[in-house]
């Protein structure tokens, strides 16, 4: 029997891309909800988690927990992918998980989850007492989130690398007279402006060499497919927090 998967926040932009990427990988589009309403819509999350066998959510952070707790309560799974998730807000998701499989990620795409791995490595072998790191990232003027939740993700990246918590050494929104940049701190800069899908940025500056690892998003595509694949992939799973480096194999 196909997998249905049912779309939170179908008649966005991500949504659409969704439902065409269920479709294109044979699985059944059980329905959707949307805050915008519209015909052939279900009334809510509950609805829709009862007529799926796995609920995709790329809606928004307010919602977010909430989300969680109804799929947490019928036990069906859940692939999130909104970021700006506050730590309740994820500490709900962590708490549903013990009930249900989640795949939780803050870019679906398999390039990101590669650069995140490699992040992390380039972290550890590097010393961050002579290595700056910095993360400079761009999206479209409508994005919300500063930084944007994959910043963040290489952030985390590079603090486990090097066996810290990012909120100990982040260092965001720099201006006026700051003073020299701390040892050890993990710098974020953001920029906003057009219609840019998402570009990120991850340096490793020493006074001697800098190494920069990119990624590029020409098409949102590639985070829907991403997600499709990983709602696929946890049909089935035991429950728990996973990401897309299990749904890729990545260790």
């Amino acid at each position: 029997m196909a997998c249905r998967i049912g779309i939170a926040g179908i008649s966005g932009r991500m949504g659409r891309l969704l439902a065409e990427e269920v479709v294109a990988a044979g699985a059944v589009l059980s329905g959707g909800i949307s805050r915008a309403g519209g015909a052939g819509l279900l009334a809510d999350i509950g609805a829709l988690a009862d007529a799926s066998d796995v609920v995709v959510d790329f809606t928004h952070a307010g919602v977010a927990s909430a989300h969680a707790r109804s799929l947490a309560a019928s036990g069906k799974v859940y692939v999130l992918g909104t970021s700006g998730l506050s730590a309740a807000d994820e500490a709900v998701v962590t708490a549903a998980a013990q009930t249900i499989p989640i795949v939780y990620a803050a870019n679906f795409s398999p390039g990101v989850t590669l650069l995140l791995a490699l992040a992390e490595q380039m972290a550890a072998a590097l010393p961050a007492e002579t290595y700056d790191a910095e993360i400079v990232e761009m999206h479209h003027r409508q994005k919300v989130d500063v930084p944007s939740g994959t910043a963040i993700a290489l952030g985390r990246a590079v603090a486990a690398g090097r066996g810290v918590q990012l909120d100990d050494v982040k260092e965001s929104g720099r201006d006026g007279h700051t003073g020299a940049r701390k040892t050890g701190a993990i710098g974020f800069s953001a920029m906003r402006g057009g219609q840019v899908v998402g570009e990120h940025t991850l340096l490793f500056a020493a006074a001697n060499e800098q190494i920069a690892l990119s990624h590029r998003a020409f098409d949102r595509r590639a985070f829907a497919s991403g997600a499709i694949r990983a709602a696929l992939w946890a049909v089935g799973r035991t429950p728990g927090l996973y990401g897309m480096r299990d749904v890729l194999g990545i260790v």
